[in-house]
């Protein structure tokens, strides 16, 4: 009897969820994260934050800023700063891409997601274009309609 294979992709390891708010999001991109050992651990807790998070292009390289992992209690006598630029691991021709679109349409490349994938963790960037005022208005108009259909029908 053949096995079945199973997902390599685990659940998320940390979502950005206002940047959904903030952003009206395309070109989303997976990408590998430069981290330390003690930095993985301390994402398996899920000790990760988004705030203020967006991604940067120096020198032909992408690098993700202000990305928070907590420090790992054991990581032993070494600290590490939390704060520190990340590089992110993408191909020449998406980093170019990317950047010309923030060089030349104002859009902003900001960190959507954080998850295991085959073991290795993986970040998923994303274009996104600011919202304006009534733009936000909008967005929780909507999300207060859907809470009230969901209550209705259970």
């Amino acid at each position: 009897m053949p096995s079945k294979k199973s997902s390599a992709k685990t659940p998320d390891i940390a979502v950005n969820k206002k940047a959904r708010f903030l952003y009206e999001l395309s070109d989303f991109i997976e990408a590998g994260i430069v981290l330390t050992g003690p930095e993985v651990k301390s994402m398996r807790a899920h000790r990760v934050n988004f705030i203020d998070s967006y991604v940067e292009f120096r020198h032909g390289e992408a690098w993700v800023v202000s990305l928070h992992i907590a420090p790992y209690a054991n990581a032993g006598y070494t600290p590490q700063d939390p704060d520190r630029d990340r590089k992110l691991l993408l191909h020449s021709a998406e980093i170019a891409r990317l950047s010309t679109a923030v060089l030349q349409k104002g859009l902003t490349v900001v960190p959507v997601k954080l998850y295991f994938a085959h073991g290795k963790v993986k970040i998923e960037i994303a274009l996104g274009r600011g919202k304006k005022l009534h733009d936000h208005r909008e967005t929780l108009k909507k999300k207060a309609e859907e809470r009230d259909l969901a209550r209705e029908f259970v």
